[in-house]
């Protein structure tokens, strides 16, 4: 296959946009992203699109994207797939410009989740349940499914709610520094542990806020790169793992096996091993879910990602800064937009201009959960050449 690289990223603020609509989100984005490619970006020579996206209100998502933007004359394709629907999008435009069939793609993941019409979104599964004849959704909603999981995780790991706070603190007091992020504030141990309950284990400073936001990468073969950039971000490895959406199919709720697979694809393709990873965006739609993820991502040893936030190695200045954009739980959670915005972060990263960056960082990491926990996604990214 041929290499392919990310050329130029982009993103809007996540917030919470009641006075844009997904069709003005977008153009947000796709400009931001233009603005960073070093020597400019036709929009002649985009080939193809790929949009990740999860619900709009506003109709046909592809036709959406193509309207918002000026790309009547280009495929668009939509990925819908959970939280990785970004990582996902990415994957097959990679895979498009890797083997031949183009050279240049646009990738944008966007969610305007804030006034939705798309109830799964939120999981009101008494009325998507009512015919059924099991009732076992029912209540089902991200937090709780979640819950299931840590809960278990702190029963059989030294792990506790104190180490959850711990990365709440952490990802806040990276947040405040990201022009982009929703949550602009640091937060103390005593407020995260004292916060009201959303359920048991997650306390209101332990899940992050869903938000409205796009973002956006142009990817291009290695053939090209140069009409572009001469500081372009390779994608290493890519994965995308699946395993069970019913909960009582598991047999181990301390792990996410999507993860593992997607981690093992990732790495297996760029050839790479996790200590070689400098900076990291984890997924951290509850905090509990980061110190896990830790674990199934080959960066801490069965029940021992603890030790990792009380050493504070995963802080900025720690030996694997995780989350430096303040992760989801600071920056927000639009679904579609969240893997492609962990690229742009890591884009800036790996280029030396993150707002909160990390020295020397060479490779970086970003990873999804979704379903929940039924998908996951890893992609891998190197900078510039030296």
């Amino acid at each position: 296959m041929r290499r392919v690289a990310i050329v130029g990223a982009g993103m809007t603020p996540f917030a919470e946009h009641f006075a844009l609509g997904i069709k003005d989100l977008l153009p947000m984005a796709y400009a931001d992203c233009a603005r960073s490619v070093d020597k400019g970006l036709p929009k002649a020579d985009l080939q193809a699109a790929w949009f990740g996206e999860l619900g709009t209100t506003d109709g046909f998502p592809s036709g959406i994207l193509a309207d918002a933007l000026g790309l009547t004359d280009v495929p668009v394709t939509r990925v819908e797939n959970a939280c990785a629907a970004g990582h996902d999008a990415i994957r097959n435009a990679l895979y498009a410009i890797a083997s031949g069939a183009i050279d240049v793609a646009l990738v944008v993941g966007a969610d305007k989740l804030r006034e939705s019409a798309s109830k799964g979104m939120v999981w009101e599964w008494e009325a998507m349940t009512r015919d059924m004849a099991w009732d076992y959704p029912l209540g089902l909603v991200a937090p709780a499914g979640f819950a299931l999981h840590v809960a278990r995780y702190l029963h059989e790991s030294p792990a506790t709610r104190e180490h959850m706070a711990m990365v709440a603190v952490k990802n806040h007091r990276n947040g405040v520094a990201n022009p982009k992020a929703r949550l602009r504030f640091p937060i103390t141990l005593e407020q995260a542990l004292d916060a009201p309950t959303v359920v048991t284990p997650f306390g209101l400073y332990d899940c992050a806020p869903q938000s409205d936001g796009a973002a956006a990468v142009v990817l291009a073969a290695e053939e090209v790169v140069d009409r572009y950039t001469d500081r372009p971000v390779w994608i290493r490895g890519i994965g995308l793992g699946l395993d069970s959406v019913m909960h009582q199919h598991k047999r181990d709720m301390t792990t996410f096996p999507a993860t593992v697979r997607a981690a093992e694809q990732a790495f297996g393709m760029a050839g790479l091993t996790p200590g070689e990873v400098d900076v990291a965006e984890v997924y951290d739609f509850f905090t509990g879910v980061e110190l896990i993820s830790y674990e199934d991502l080959g960066f801490a040893e069965r029940f021992q990602a603890h030790k990792l936030v009380e050493a504070e190695m995963t802080s900025i200045g720690g030996a694997l800064p995780v989350n430096p954009s303040g992760g989801l739980k600071s920056k927000g959670h639009p679904p579609g937009a969240t893997g492609v915005a962990q690229c742009v972060e890591l884009f800036e990263q790996l280029r030396g201009s993150a707002a909160n960056q990390v020295d020397g960082a060479r490779i970086g990491l970003a990873h999804v959960v979704g379903g929940p926990t039924a998908v996951a996604a890893v992609t891998l990214l190197e900078g510039p050449d030296r």
